[in-house]
């Protein structure tokens, strides 16, 4: 199982979105307060749709009290300033992938303690960044990928209906 951390999120949308990512591939996700929207709130409901239930969240008031939990987690961290592609990195499972708020990202002293495990998403220098759950997506089925989909179903099956008329 993968983790996602998201360090005070801020548009309720993103957040669930999240959380239903999390939910159909069977990742933890973690909040860490303050968070910029309630946890009641219709449009985090709205995103989540049905899968609340799906998924395991966890919330912490510091991003170092998630770190005490998790002492021997190997944390990444997503940011526009990071120097590694994301797919350079051979991810396992377990690994915790960590997200800033959607207006400033991560805070940039814990960028520079762990400046060699932050992660880039490749794109276009002229775009300032991508939308926080697209990048969690894309992180997220990175590692889910370099794993095999271990415990994924990834076989659908097709319902040819226009015999049931006959």
């Amino acid at each position: 199982m993968f983790h996602i951390v998201l360090v005070e999120p801020e548009i309720p949308q993103n957040a669930g979105n999240i959380a239903r990512t999390c939910a159909a591939t069977g990742t933890h996700l973690h909040f860490i307060r303050p968070l910029g929207f309630e946890v009641t709130d219709k449009h985090l409901k709205r995103a989540g749709l049905d899968y609340w239930s799906l998924v395991t969240i966890s919330y912490y008031d510091s991003f170092d009290e998630l770190r005490e939990k998790y002492p021997d987690g190997r944390f990444f961290y997503f940011t526009t300033k990071g120097r590694h592609r994301h797919s350079d990195v051979q991810f396992q499972d377990g690994d915790f992938l960590v997200f800033g708020k959607e207006t400033k990202g991560l805070p940039e002293e814990l960028l520079m303690k762990h400046e060699g495990e932050c992660l880039r998403i490749p794109m276009f220098s002229e775009a300032r960044s991508l939308n926080l759950s697209n990048s969690a997506a894309i992180a997220l089925y990175e590692a889910l990928r370099q794993t095999d989909y271990r415990g994924l179903l990834e076989e659908g099956e097709l319902h040819d209906h226009r015999w049931d008329e006959v």
